[in-house]
């Protein structure tokens, strides 16, 4: 093996984070043009709750793959924001129950128009198949269970 690798030339995390980067500002983009006042992560985490109903915040970091401190993080200008409801749970005091807000729906729907715009934008340069085979493959990358 060669001691002069171009490391983020072959790096799996920095090609990943790259794209990521770069999708997200076309979809922060789009959302914002379309008044709505959320970025893509806040539009993901009530799109989550939408979908799947309130959540704890440790399922709620589950489902968004990040760890419970980077999405109370995420959760703080939502709440705020009167878009997402945190309780504490009546079967666990120690869990706390994310549950989107009235407003937080309104929010969804504002910013509807700016996702599919951002969706259709990404699938026309990219291609609709290699679209739907990307978004499978990762989610076949989040199943992974890597030893640390």
């Amino acid at each position: 093996m060669s001691l002069d690798i171009n490391v983020p030339a072959v790096c799996n995390c920095t090609k990943i984070r790259r794209a990521q980067r770069h999708i997200t500002r076309l979809y922060d983009t789009c959302l914002a043009e379309s008044g709505a006042g959320i970025r893509a992560t806040q539009f993901a985490i009530l799109g989550f709750l939408k979908h799947e109903g309130p959540k704890t915040m440790l399922e709620l970091a589950e489902l968004m793959t990040m760890d419970r401190a980077t999405i109370g993080h995420n959760l703080k200008p939502l709440e705020r924001d009167g878009l997402v409801r945190i309780e504490v749970s009546k079967t666990d005091r120690r869990a706390r129950i994310v549950s989107v807000t009235d407003e937080g729906l309104t929010r969804i729907e504002i910013g509807r128009s700016g996702w599919e715009r951002a969706q259709a934008e990404f699938e026309k340069q990219f291609g609709s198949e290699k679209a739907k085979s990307m978004r499978n493959m990762m989610d076949d990358v989040v199943t992974l269970s890597f030893s640390n």
